[in-house]
């Protein structure tokens, strides 16, 4: 597909999320951490503040992902506060926090919202149910995917059907054109409202021509990727195959960064934090590769090993949700697993390995030579 829509200058750019910033609460990643030297920090999202006069972080991948904004690190579900009578207590829903926009995500974290939807909407399997929390946030923010200029040994969105240029999932995708700025273009009608703006200009034919060869670049430095559709077999095979979940979790630390990092992982536990007659119901982000995710209250555990539960996290993303959703993997291939573990397991080399054990189809996964690098 060929580019096409309005461009937006780099040094308009902040006076565009600005104007935006009127109608939505605008997200964008930022550098923190470390100040100088440029590589140094992390890159996260933060509510943009026109006041700061800061421009987001567009030249180095985030740090985290973007899921963040819908599906919060700790979110309050409801407060509630007991009276004086035995059976007086009465529940507040919190407020919705309205119209969103996130801003400068990538394709890989836009497309990992689409893991989430059957998940939470309650489409994915018979008898599910609806969380009107998600949902809320979801039909109320609206996403701008930056497509990815250069690509990562680390990175593999190609071997699950995205790209560095994937629009899947967002409203809008904005493509650099050299180092001037983005050609934006609209996938969704409320992406197309976005567009209608003063601040933007029409994209001449060297803005769209600039925005095709970093396409193209972006798509040529990735090289070929191995057929893995055979993976949830073969992932089925392996269950019981200790030995070889115990060679591929050797490294393994449990340190959960893995989870945490990921645009794609979805558990959670609900906890009553409470003072007195007070309290709040809180959704907090829970870890399957945490030793206590399955302990329960007798004292056993039926994941007692780092193995066993690194099994569950490669069986989830490539062997069960696989086969609850339509043969979907619930992998977007962002490598932040990959790139952040401190010990240097890598994914993809325990999906091909498993493919390779059943059946001699995939060939071993690059190593990440660049993972201390944006």
């Amino acid at each position: 597909m060929k580019a096409q829509g309005k461009f937006i200058s780099r040094s308009a750019l902040s006076a565009w999320l600005a104007e935006l910033s009127a109608r939505f609460q605008v997200w964008a990643p930022r550098r923190e951490g470390l100040a100088a030297p440029s590589s140094a920090g992390a890159v996260v999202y933060r509510p943009f503040d026109p006041a700061q006069g800061s421009d987001p972080e567009l030249d180095k991948k985030p740090t985290e992902s973007a899921k963040r904004v819908l599906f919060p690190r700790s979110e309050a579900l409801l407060n509630f506060q007991r009276g004086a009578g035995r059976d007086s207590l009465s529940l507040e829903v919190p407020p919705s926090p309205g119209p969103t926009l996130i801003f400068g995500m990538t394709p890989c974290d836009a497309k990992g919202f689409l893991v989430f939807d059957p998940v939470y909407d309650g489409s994915g399997t018979k008898g599910s149910a609806k969380d009107v929390y998600y949902l809320r946030r979801r039909a109320e923010t609206l996403l701008i995917a930056r497509a990815c200029a250069k690509t990562l040994s680390t990175c593999f969105c190609h071997w699950l059907g995205g790209s560095p240029y994937s629009g899947q999932g967002a409203d809008i995708l904005a493509l650099e054109a050299g180092r001037e700025g983005f050609v934006l273009e609209a996938i969704t009608p409320e992406g197309a409202s976005l567009l209608d703006s003063s601040t933007l200009q029409s994209a001449g034919a060297d803005m769209l021509e600039a925005a095709e060869q970093g396409r193209a670049a972006a798509q040529a430095s990735l090289p070929p990727a191995p057929d893995i559709a055979g993976a949830p077999e073969a992932l089925r095979a392996l269950f019981d195959d200790a030995a070889f979940w115990r060679d591929e979790a050797a490294h393994c630390l449990s340190c959960g960064a893995c989870t945490y990092l990921c645009p794609t992982c979805y558990c959670f536990n609900v906890t009553d934090e409470h003072m007195g007659m007070k309290g709040t119901r809180l959704r907090s982000w829970d870890a399957c590769m945490a030793p206590l995710f399955t302990l329960e209250a007798s004292g056993h555990n039926p994941r007692p090993d780092k193995a066993a539960r690194l099994k569950n996290r490669i069986g989830h993303k490539f062997s069960y949700y696989p086969s609850l959703h339509e043969r979907h993997f619930a992998c977007v291939g962002c490598g932040r697993c990959i790139k952040s573990c401190p010990s240097g397991v890598d994914i993809r080399r325990i999906v091909t390995d498993s493919l390779r054990q059943t059946t001699g189809a995939a060939k071993p996964a690059p190593a990440a030579k660049e993972k201390r690098h944006a």
